[in-house]
């Protein structure tokens, strides 16, 4: 009896030391992205405040501002953490498919594998969405509350905090980011027969209340920016329906053709 209980633990003890090993390698992993991203912190940083450079082209006089002495070290520090787990993620997933995949059958890896490639990408065209179409706008639209100085009242001038600047961008990057990742998590569910194409139907009036919900909560308070997170996630809802629509489509083959298989075996 033992010598079962022996032969029991070794397995556990064998999937821990491959834990151990991959959790190292991400650690590793992260840490060199987090140096070169550290090294081209500034120019990382630049490229995020390229958006409000451009509103203000031509007025020389414009910039960003810090109030304590560490403050820009700190910003960037969290530069450098964003980007590197940002490069870090295809190498840190890769990991965590190896650690998986051992323990997966053929089928369920044909069905793993395209999510966790599409994951990185999903987000990178929210992060691409919110950059390049919602920050534009949004700046312009705060930019637009500065006052000129006059008879009987004072100048507003806007000039930014690194640190406040970084922090909202970099929450409305991972807000988008992850609203980009809903396909994947409903598609995800309507595999594992958690959801289906019917009942994300039936609960859509729903869906759209919650994606103003969401946008209210992860947006700063203008209609701009909060209205530019609900519409692509209700877009993305309705992807997601399709999706769980065609996942329920091969379920239905298999299950055909399964049945048909026990029907010639009875035969």
């Amino acid at each position: 009896m033992s010598g079962d209980i022996e032969e029991a633990k070794m397995p556990l003890l064998d999937h821990l030391i491959e834990l151990r090993r991959r959790l190292i390698y991400s650690a590793a992993s992260f840490l060199v992205c987090f140096l070169i991203s550290f090294y081209f912190a500034d120019p990382i940083f630049n490229f995020l405040v390229a958006p409000l450079a451009d509103l203000w082209t031509g007025q020389e006089s414009r910039r960003l501002i810090y109030t304590a002495l560490h403050e820009k070290f700190f910003t960037e520090i969290k530069v450098a953490f964003f980007a590197g787990a940002f490069l870090a993620f295809p190498l840190i997933s890769n990991q965590v498919w190896m650690f998986v995949a051992p323990g997966l059958y053929r089928h369920e890896k044909y069905a793993f594998l395209p999510f966790l490639i599409a994951t990185p990408f999903l987000f990178l065209a929210g992060a691409a969405f919110v950059y390049y179409l919602v920050l534009p706008v949004a700046w312009q639209f705060f930019a637009g509350f500065e006052q000129t100085g006059g008879e009987g009242q004072l100048a507003i001038a806007l000039e930014p905090k690194v640190n406040e600047y970084l922090s909202l961008v970099m929450r409305l990057i991972f807000a988008f980011g992850i609203s980009f990742e809903l396909p994947v998590l409903l598609t995800l569910l309507a595999r594992a027969g958690l959801a289906t194409s019917q009942g994300m139907r039936e609960k859509r009036r729903y869906a759209v209340v919650g994606a103003f919900i969401a946008a209210a909560v992860l947006t700063p308070p203008d209609p701009l920016s909060q209205i530019g997170l609900a519409l692509p996630i209700i877009c993305l809802y309705e992807i997601s329906i399709w999706c769980a629509r065609l996942v329920e489509r091969k379920r239905k083959e298999r299950e055909d053709e399964l049945d048909r298989e026990l029907d010639d075996d009875d035969i």
